[in-house]
């Protein structure tokens, strides 16, 4: 306990699915935490979890598709906290059933925007108060950003992007002390992925898990911990690093 007492967070997506066990666990460790997102109603529930742990939190509405919302959230925070020293570019969509052919030109636009783009802007604007800080970024990735994936075109390039990104980034802000890595998760129980069990019908939760060497998928937690990990101290000489928490998946 305490990894990131004395900490000021940042968390795009943090309101629901892994976002939120990224803001709780992060709130366990110490850290003051702003979550970023479009939805208030689930944004300010994250916000009463954390202060009912008795520690602090605070949600700012932010469409990170949009540049001007995320330099004025990344300013609402530092002015209210007074530093930075944690990026989590998490907030991510996906398109399934989908290939090149299939999916819009509005539905591609819309994937860069939020997954890459959104990363893009919120590192453009939080780095110079990462900076004085010594910082981290910790950007959501996923396995399918290290291999493909059919039906799905437009996420595995997006996070093909943030994969390359990170390592860009990484390289580029080492020099000031900033350490940047990305976690690419294997599939997740979340909403998103009950949902994409529905279009899919019977034993389609049996079918992901055997896809996992494991034979299951993660729990939210589990990716929790491993952006826990690249936040704090415990991973200070690791930056660039694409980080699989995917349950052997891409190890075949």
């Amino acid at each position: 306990m305490g990894r990131l007492q004395e900490k000021f967070a940042i968390i795009s997506g943090g309101n629901q699915g892994i976002g939120k066990s990224i803001s709780l666990r992060f709130a366990e460790e110490g850290a003051k935490i702003a979550i970023l997102a479009r939805n208030a109603d689930t944004g300010h529930e994250v916000v009463r979890l954390v202060e009912e742990m008795g520690m602090d939190a605070m949600f700012v509405s932010c469409d990170v598709t949009d540049p001007s919302q995320c330099e004025e959230a990344v300013k609402t925070v530092v002015q209210h906290y007074g530093q930075l020293d944690i990026l989590v570019n998490n907030a991510g969509i996906i398109y399934r059933n989908k290939t090149v052919v299939e999916t819009s030109v509005d539905e591609w636009k819309h994937t860069f925007d939020v997954n890459v783009n959104g990363t893009f802007y919120l590192s453009k604007f939080a780095i110079s108060h990462l900076e004085a800080t010594k910082g981290t970024i910790v950007n959501m990735a996923s396995y399918v950003g290290l291999v493909g994936f059919k039906g799905i075109t437009a996420y595995c390039a997006s996070k093909g992007a943030i994969v390359n990104m990170t390592r860009a980034m990484a390289l580029d802000h080492a020099d000031v002390g900033i350490r940047v890595n990305c976690v690419c998760p294997g599939s997740v129980h979340t909403d998103m992925i009950t949902s994409a069990w529905e279009q899919y019908g019977d034993g389609a939760e049996e079918v992901w898990s055997s896809k996992h060497p494991l034979g299951r998928i993660a729990q939210p937690s589990e990716v929790a911990d491993a952006v826990l990990y690249l936040a704090s101290t415990d991973s200070s000489f690791l930056t660039g690093v694409a980080l699989p928490v995917d349950g052997g998946i891409t190890a075949g």
